[in-house]
């Protein structure tokens, strides 16, 4: 019989990954911790990680939970104008980036930036441009829903002109529009997500309704789709896979008022593995996994390798009481072993 083919990746990253706290912490966190040697960690918690010990304080409840798993925790601070030189250099040493999010567009930012004034802004952000600290954006407006990032590309060249020196990250992009900008300006990258690259607007929506599929940024059109398909499948040097994989409890997306957020982080790999197998472009995976967010962020992840074989895999009904995406179907890709070091 011929061998079941195999495909290895070594140290792979998730550079916009969802954590939560508490139980929900404990819940989710091996989804991550058993197949990726880190992750950047969002900072929207309730209230939001915007101090040097509050940073401190999540990564050590992080560290609990993951137990002996070999992860490293990049750490986020949550913008906010007030910050300067002094406060961030204080904390440099503890963080990778801080997120950026628009008031109240998405989980648990209502304590986010109201307005997008560059002079308003420059304080905090000559800083950051100062001590290279990445800048990551949720880049949508608080226009109609299926125009919202559209619109932000605007802020996004906005800020890369008057902050040349900044690395301007468009966390989970999910537009053509988006796309088109990595060409534009030097310093913008990007983040993409699994679910973005398998769904459109129409799986959400077009039959009976998704919740488990509903998610900040909505899932866009086939030419949105294609747009992120070409430059993750290339591997484009600016872009990196973010799962932004972001549980919510299932009652919590199963009712009138669903949540936004997709659950991937147990079956990101699998899927990627898939989807890059399916196009013929498996030796990018690499590269899209850990390769570019090595380049882009500086970072150097602990060793860890992960074999995947296609074997079909069915996904579980839920991971202690959260829904996955693709939940009770099968998928093509199993995780064969976990090797640290």
């Amino acid at each position: 019989m011929p061998s079941t083919p195999l495909v290895v990746l070594n140290a792979p990253l998730d550079m916009h990954l969802h954590l939560r706290d508490g139980e929900m912490l404990q819940n989710v966190i091996n989804g991550s911790t058993q197949t990726f040697s880190g992750a950047i960690i969002m900072p929207n918690l309730v209230p939001p990680v915007s101090s040097k010990e509050e940073v401190i304080a999540y990564k050590e409840r992080i560290s609990l939970a993951q137990g002996d798993k070999k992860f490293t925790s990049y750490m986020t601070l949550f913008f906010k104008p007030s910050y300067d030189k002094a406060f961030l250099s204080a904390l440099r040493d503890e963080i990778t980036a801080i997120k950026l999010y628009p008031a109240g567009i998405t989980t648990n930012s209502e304590g986010g930036v109201s307005g997008f004034d560059v002079e308003e802004l420059r304080p905090a952000l000559d800083a950051m441009s100062e001590l290279n600290i990445p800048l990551c954006v949720h880049g949508e407006t608080n226009g109609f829903v299926m125009d919202r990032e559209a619109e932000f590309v605007s802020i996004y060249e906005k800020l890369a002109t008057a902050f040349p020196k900044l690395k301007i990250i468009m966390e989970h992009i999910t537009t053509k529009e988006s796309v088109a900008a990595l060409e534009k300006h030097e310093n913008l990258y990007a983040t993409i997500t699994v679910h973005h690259l398998f769904i459109t607007l129409d799986d959400v929506a077009g039959g009976m309704l998704q919740p488990h599929l509903f998610c900040k940024p909505i899932a866009k059109r086939p030419e949105d789709r294609d747009a992120l398909l070409k430059v993750a499948l290339e591997a484009h040097s600016k872009v990196m896979f973010g799962s932004d994989s972001a549980p919510h409890p299932q009652h919590a997306k199963e009712n009138c008022g669903c949540a936004a957020g997709v659950f991937t982080s147990p079956i990101a790999l699998q899927l990627l593995t898939e989807l890059f197998e399916k196009h013929d472009a498996l030796e990018n995976l690499q590269a899209f996994v850990s390769g570019n967010a090595q380049n882009i962020y500086g970072v150097q992840p602990l060793a860890k390798t992960v074999t995947l074989e296609k074997k079909p895999f069915k996904v579980p009904a839920n991971y202690n009481g959260v829904v996955p995406m693709y939940a009770n179907e099968e998928i093509a890709y199993s995780i064969k072993e976990v090797k640290n070091g």
